[in-house]
């Protein structure tokens, strides 16, 4: 197999031109571009994809940090990234922060020392020391989940989501809503579904008891546990909106064990459509975040990065949509 430097020889030009030939990334004369073409016809020379990288200064491998690898959110999110990215041959390298900002951090050193073209972010925080980071990196990043300002982002409106299930809840006659949550830490999840719960009630003049409002760890024991507790209220919830199905689908588990009816009893509703929400008895309300299609739409922000060399501060919405389950 000729060098680079062979063909040049061969077909009467520079290296130079053989380049921007191969690479399409600069004018190149028609007669040269016909003894180029002739004599990698005639000896069968394939360009170095490590070669080419180093031209191109480019790998075709973008990174992908995700809060943890095994749930059907990030499988969803991954699937969309490499819908796109695939087409376009670009490679996905996986790196897991286990729920952790300080490892989110890590691996975007990581990634960025391993020469990727950019990063797609699923994050679980947004403080000031991830942005710097970002800002540090010198290469495209998209941040999915999480408002990072300066960069762009893939979000969903975790207010709103909130908000219209617990309305859902009371449309069906619930008063006395009870919360499943997680940390604050995570401002989406934390926070703005809280917030959103929060205002449903107070604008619909609903009771919000101390004892009605719990916190989870993103699993399906921890909502047991929250539900546990929950019950020992004076006057339990006749609903519970977790903000996550796993949380929902413990607390569901917690109930029936006790022996409740759902939703006779009490009823439930979730964040995620995970695949568990349609098969569990009975099936459980929850919301669609469509996390497929925020994997696509962050392949192509990724992509208008890298070509057009900055992060823009673009910021991407996906819509959401309330499936009915038995479960209310």
């Amino acid at each position: 197999m000729p060098t680079i430097k062979e063909v040049a020889k061969m077909a009467e030009v520079s290296s130079a031109t053989v380049s921007r030939f191969l690479n399409n990334s600069g004018y190149v004369g028609e007669e040269a571009r016909k003894r180029i073409l002739k004599v990698i016809e005639e000896t069968g020379y394939v360009p170095s994809e490590n070669a080419k990288s180093l031209r191109t200064k480019q790998t075709k491998v973008i990174g992908v940090i995700l809060p943890k690898i095994s749930t059907e959110t990030s499988s969803r999110l991954v699937r969309g990234l490499d819908e796109v990215l695939a087409k376009e041959g670009y490679q996905i390298l996986l790196a897991n922060s286990g729920l952790s900002a300080e490892k989110e951090i890590e691996h975007l050193r990581l990634l960025k020392s391993r020469d990727v073209d950019g990063i797609i972010l699923s994050a679980t925080t947004n403080g000031a020391g991830l942005k710097a980071e970002i800002q540090r990196l010198d290469i495209p990043v998209v941040v999915v989940g999480q408002e990072v300002d300066d960069t762009p982002n893939v979000i969903f409106d975790e207010y709103q989501a909130a908000k219209d299930m617990v309305k859902h809840l009371i449309d069906h006659g619930h008063e006395r809503i009870g919360f499943i949550g997680v940390s604050e830490e995570d401002p989406a999840v934390g926070v703005l579904r809280k917030k959103g719960y929060l205002q449903a009630m107070q604008e619909r003049n609903l009771p919000i008891e101390e004892s009605w409002i719990e916190k989870g760890i993103f699993d399906v024991e921890s909502g047991a546990v929250a539900m546990e507790r929950m019950m020992g209220a004076a006057i339990p919830p006749t609903a519970v909106f977790a903000v996550t199905d796993r949380l929902a689908i413990g607390a569901m588990n917690y109930v029936k064990s006790i022996g409740l009816r759902i939703p006779e009893d009490i009823a439930f509703a979730g964040i995620g459509a995970s695949e568990l929400s349609r098969y569990i008895t009975p099936s459980l309300t929850t919301m669609d975040y469509q996390n497929k299609e925020s994997g696509r739409v962050a392949a192509g922000l990724i992509l208008e990065a890298i070509k057009s060399g900055g992060n823009s501060p673009e910021k991407r919405l996906i819509n959401v949509r309330l499936l009915q389950g038995d479960s209310v």
